[in-house]
């Protein structure tokens, strides 16, 4: 298979989709890898180390889609405006993390119409099969960390207690809220910190994990069951607004606050309200990683920090790109793993069309693709066309 590796042109993304390592992998087990100038250059990795894994440089975006019988990004192609789309043959596959849960749907039919097979590895299921394969789990443990040092260096006092000549000083005051994959990492990285750390999980199942970093976990009486792929269902109004007034002691007496609460395809709940950021002490910090889908303060402003009061809320977007050579790392051998598992499935390419076969009917494929022979096929979309309309989905935390 010949794979392409495009520079990612997103504004603020400095992640890359392979990184040498993944490349000198697929090289060796017999593939072509096409890598664009400069690809790497976000998370400040050469094109010579690239060319010493044994890709081939290429500066022509469009003849390099042109070439590739895969191209993998790390988040959605501009269509339209992306030279790759003057090159691109019906029957190319594209590997990335599209959101068919979110994104407009007009570029999966548009996808669909020019004859890509597109899979969404952010769909993948959450079967033990597919850990390797998981970048949802990657990315959010790349966000959960963080958050805390992202918060540690807004926050005007020292994270650890320390004892000295002067006094004692108190360690700081950590809530995490949601304990999925970035609540978790973010609890693990304020206690090694030496931060006093607090966490509420709607999931009863989140307590063990949650005491076993370290951190006192919130017995609120609110409580969810969860999916099969480990989401919490969503809460009743009436026991959400509960969950609002159970939060509002821990939430006032705290120095810092992360939270990670998401509703796929769905505006993020509310779980910390202007009066909530009010009661805070000035100085306190909150770092909100539902951002980007709406945030979990009714103050949050994506890709901004405004203060309330003397209180900073801090809402960034896409905070994997803060750490943008190990993310790409760990994003890399998510998309390697899945290649390697399309592989082993029979995915291939007819020699005289190009069209991409696939005939396995294996669950990890069944969920992530998105478009395949001129149709869309993930339901998520397909739920969401004018003449079907959306339906419920499962909260999550970050994971």
């Amino acid at each position: 298979m010949v794979i392409a590796v495009l520079r990612e042109r997103e504004v603020g993304e400095r992640r890359v989709s392979l990184v040498p390592e993944s490349v000198g992998r697929l090289v060796k087990a017999g593939h072509r890898v096409l890598v664009e100038t400069g690809a790497g250059a976000g998370c400040d990795i050469t094109d010579q180390a690239y060319q010493e894994a044994g890709a081939e440089l290429l500066p022509d975006r469009r003849a390099i889609a042109a070439a590739a019988d895969i191209v993998l990004t790390i988040r959605h192609l501009t269509d339209g405006q992306d030279p790759i789309w003057e090159g691109i043959r019906p029957g190319t596959v594209l590997v990335g993390m599209y959101q068919p849960l979110s994104h407009s749907v007009q570029t999966f039919e548009n996808w669909a119409h020019k004859g890509l097979t597109t899979f969404s590895l952010d769909a993948l299921p959450r079967i033990s099969r597919a850990q390797s394969m998981d970048v949802l789990s990657s990315m959010s443990t790349i966000a959960g960390y963080r958050a805390v040092t992202v918060a540690a260096e807004r926050l005007r006092k020292f994270f650890p207690m320390l004892m000295t000549a002067a006094g004692t000083i108190p360690p700081a005051k950590v809530l995490v809220l949601g304990a999925g994959v970035a609540g978790l990492q973010a609890i693990a990285t304020a206690h090694r910190l030496g931060a006093m750390v607090q966490a509420f999980d709607t999931r009863a199942a989140a307590r063990e994990q949650v005491e076993s970093l370290g951190a006192t976990f919130l017995s609120l009486d609110v409580q969810t069951a969860q999916t099969q792929d480990g989401y919490a269902t969503a809460i009743a109004e009436d026991q959400h607004q509960r969950e609002l007034a159970l939060l509002a002691e821990p939430v006032k007496n705290a120095d810092v606050v992360i939270t990670t609460a998401q509703i796929p395809g769905k505006p993020a709940p509310i779980l910390i309200t202007r009066e909530m950021v009010l009661s805070m002490r000035p100085g306190s910090v909150i770092v909100d990683l539902a951002g980007e889908s709406g945030g979990n303060t009714e103050v949050s402003q994506a890709g901004e920090e405004v203060d309330v009061n003397g209180v900073r809320v801090i809402a960034p977007v896409n905070i994997p790109s803060d750490l943008p050579l190990n993310a790409s790392q760990l994003y890399s051998r998510n998309v390697t793993a899945f290649l390697q598992h399309l592989e082993r499935e029979g995915l291939a390419f007819t020699e005289t069309t190009h069209a991409c076969q696939i005939s396995s009917t294996d669950e990890i494929i069944q969920r992530t693709l998105v478009t395949h022979e001129g149709t869309i096929r993930s339901q998520a979309v397909l739920d969401r066309l004018p003449s079907r309309g959306a339906e419920n989905v499962a909260t999550a935390p970050v994971r």
